[in-house]
C-alpha cells in the first residue's frame, strides 16, 4: 500500500479532482439552469385499450451481444479516489442484481496506481456477470495513451466494452484541464481496429451533433452515447472548482457556458436520423423510467443515468436498490 506522500503530484491532483467530482454534484446545485433535456416536450399517445396484462410486460433487451433485464446503464461516474470504492461497490452489486449495464469513471488514475485501480475493479468483483464499460478520455488519447495502456484499462475491470468520453468543454474550463483534441479521431480509429471489445464514444453532458455522429460512424464505433444537456453541468462543476482556486478566467467561462450544448432529446433525434445503423445510448438528465421510455421511443437502444444513481449510492444500498426498482416499474408502466 502506498500513502499520499509516496504519490507523484499529478496523481494527487487527479485524486483530489475525482473526490471533488463526487462531492460537488452531491452537495452543490450543478444541474442545468437555463436549459433542459427537452424530454418534457415529448408526449406519448395514451392507449386506452392496451390488450395485455401488466405482468406480461418484458423490459429485457439485447445490446452489443449482451442481454440486459432493462435498457438501463448505470452511466460512467467515478473511481480514482478512495471515496469511490464504496460507491462503485454498491453500483456493481446493483448492476449484478438488476441486470443493468455499468460504466466506470475515467480510469487514468488506475493506470498510475494499483491502489487506485482497486477503486474501479471492485465493480467487477461485485458484478461478475454484468456488462461493464471501461472508460478513458479523448484528451488522454490525444496526449499519447497507447493501445497497450487501453488494454490495461480493459483488464482492470474485466470490461465488456470501452467508452471514450469526449469532454472538450469540461477540459476547457477545468483549472487543470487539457483542451487538446487534435488527432483524437485518428486515435479512436486505431482503437476500433486494435481492440477485441466494442468501442463506444460518449459526451459528458453537452451532446453529440449529427455531424460528429457521422464522423464516428465512418470510423466504425460500435455505439454512441449522446449525453446531452439538461442534467449535471460539468462546466458548472468546474466553475465551482475554479472558485476555490480563485481562477477568474475559468470562473467566468464556467458561468457563461454552464448550459452550453445540445439538449438530450434534440441530440438523440438528430443522431438517430443521421446514423440509423449505429446503436445509441441516450443519457443526460434522465431521472425516471418514463424518460427512459421516451428516449427508447425516440430511437435509443439503451439509456444511461449517472447522477440519480450516484446520489442514491452515496445515501445507502437500500436507497439505491429501491430507486432501481422504482425506475423499472416506471418504465413498465409507460409500456403498459
Amino acid at each position: 500500500m502506498s500513502n499520499a506522500s509516496d504519490m507523484p503530484p499529478d496523481l494527487e491532483i487527479i485524486k483530489r479532482r475525482k473526490k471533488e467530482g463526487i462531492d460537488i454534484p452531491l452537495h452543490k446545485d450543478v444541474q442545468a439552469k437555463g436549459t433542459s433535456t427537452y424530454l418534457e416536450d415529448i408526449k406519448f399517445v395514451h392507449n386506452a385499450l392496451p390488450e395485455l396484462d401488466y405482468e406480461e410486460i418484458d423490459t429485457s433487451t439485447n445490446f452489443l451481444g449482451h442481454k440486459f433485464s432493462a435498457p438501463i446503464i448505470i452511466d460512467s461516474m467515478t473511481g480514482g479516489t478512495p471515496e469511490a470504492t464504496e460507491i462503485n461497490s454498491r453500483l456493481g452489486e446493483l448492476a449484478e442484481k438488476y441486470g443493468f449495464g455499468m460504466g466506470l469513471g475515467s480510469q487514468r488514475a488506475g493506470l498510475k496506481s494499483s491502489d487506485l485501480a482497486d477503486t474501479y475493479s471492485i465493480a467487477r468483483k461485485n458484478a461478475p456477470n454484468a456488462f461493464l464499460i471501461a472508460n478513458i478520455g479523448g484528451a488522454q488519447l490525444a496526449k499519447g495513451l497507447s493501445v497497450d495502456d487501453t488494454r490495461k484499462i480493459l483488464e482492470m475491470i474485466g470490461a465488456n466494452a470501452l467508452v471514450i468520453h469526449l469532454n472538450p468543454l469540461q477540459e476547457l474550463i477545468q483549472p487543470e484541464g487539457e483542451p487538446k483534441y487534435r488527432g483524437v479521431l485518428q486515435k479512436i480509429t486505431e482503437l476500433v481496429k486494435s481492440l477485441d471489445v466494442p468501442v463506444m464514444v460518449k459526451e459528458v453532458g453537452a451532446g453529440i451533433s449529427r455531424e460528429v455522429a457521422i464522423r464516428l460512424a465512418l470510423v466504425g464505433v460500435s455505439a454512441i452515447n449522446v449525453a446531452g444537456t439538461g442534467g449535471t453541468s460539468w462546466a458548472g462543476v468546474e466553475k465551482l472548482r475554479a472558485e476555490t482556486q480563485k481562477d477568474k478566467v475559468k470562473i467566468r467561462l464556467g458561468e457563461l457556458f454552464w448550459d452550453w450544448g445540445i439538449p438530450t432529446a434534440a441530440s438523440l433525434i438528430e443522431v438517430r436520423q443521421a446514423v440509423p445503423q449505429v446503436p445509441l445510448i441516450a443519457s443526460g438528465g434522465l431521472r425516471n423510467g418514463l424518460e427512459v421510455a421516451k428516449c427508447i421511443a425516440l430511437g435509443a437502444d439503451m439509456c444511461g443515468m449517472a447522477y440519480p444513481f450516484l446520489r442514491k449510492a452515496a445515501d445507502s444500498k437500500e436507497s439505491l436498490f429501491e430507486f432501481a426498482n422504482m425506475i423499472t416499474e416506471e418504465l413498465k408502466s409507460a409500456m403498459f
